[in-house]
């Protein structure tokens, strides 16, 4: 899954990749939580024959998807992330599936791995970046909830997928990326229904990032500072520790005999 991500690229850098006309000056942001403001890239409405406005603008969307048919998003879970194996088939996203694909900028994301209970393994958050640095897209559905008064929320999810190789070992789910020459597809939600899309909801290539052990002030939304993506050692808790060492030291013994 993806429950915290960043985003540090510059508004230039942002209206370089998606090809934007604008894009409203933005701070860094190195832990994006649910709930909060994020910045999306949408298809704009269709020019007229011989306009040249961009295909695409950003926007402000709220992180935490509301099918348009809930009534009381209070009593509705909040939803951040979608399977893309199922999202079609699931009544919350299928509207959105079909006609409001959307693009999540980052700069990469958090993940945790959390050992099972009696392991005695600790638990160690991981700064999920791309080896080559820049701006990642994730793949995200889109929808505008309207409250009984007229006032409208645009809300946002972001899809998943099956994690690759290298983070795997970390958690089994991992965001769905959009590669640049794959933008247009994707957004093209006239031409292109889901299913002529589905090729894209892969996992990323196993060289495409690379995960960094990071402290658990990530874990606290009112940290948000770039400290937070400063490497670490890896946590281990004192059970393990000690597992391990009695493990180096049977080693030993079996190196020693072997002389």
């Amino acid at each position: 899954m993806c429950g915290r991500f960043a985003l540090t690229a510059t508004p230039k850098e942002l209206m370089e990749l998606f090809g934007l006309l604008e894009a409203e000056d933005f701070p860094a942001r190195y832990n994006i939580a649910p709930t909060q403001p994020i910045i999306v890239v949408v298809a704009s409405d269709r020019a007229k024959p011989g306009s040249n406005l961009p295909e695409r603008k950003a926007m402000l969307v709220r992180w935490g998807f509301t099918p348009g048919w809930v009534k009381d998003p209070r009593k509705f879970p909040l939803l951040i992330n979608a399977r893309s194996e199922s999202a079609i088939g699931k009544a919350a996203f299928r509207a959105a599936m079909r006609h409001r694909r959307i693009l999540v900028p980052a700069s990469g994301f958090y993940e945790w791995h959390r050992p099972a209970k009696d392991s005695g393994e600790a638990s160690q958050a991981y700064w999920v970046r791309p080896k080559r640095g820049g701006i990642v897209a994730f793949a995200g559905l889109m929808e505008t909830w309207s409250s009984a008064d007229g006032s409208e929320v645009d809300t946002a999810a972001i899809l998943t997928t099956g994690a690759n190789k290298v983070i795997r070992h970390i958690h089994d789910r991992m965001p769905v990326v959009i590669q640049p020459e794959d933008f247009a597809r994707w957004l093209d939600c006239r031409t292109q229904e889901p299913r002529e899309v589905a090729d894209l909801m892969t996992p990323a290539p196993d060289d495409y990032f690379e995960a960094i052990a990071v402290s658990d002030r990530v874990n606290k939304v009112a940290n948000t500072g770039p400290e937070l993506q400063e490497e670490v050692v890896p946590v281990r808790s004192p059970e393990a520790a000690s597992r391990n060492r009695a493990d180096d030291r049977n080693g030993d013994d079996r190196q020693m005999s072997l002389f």
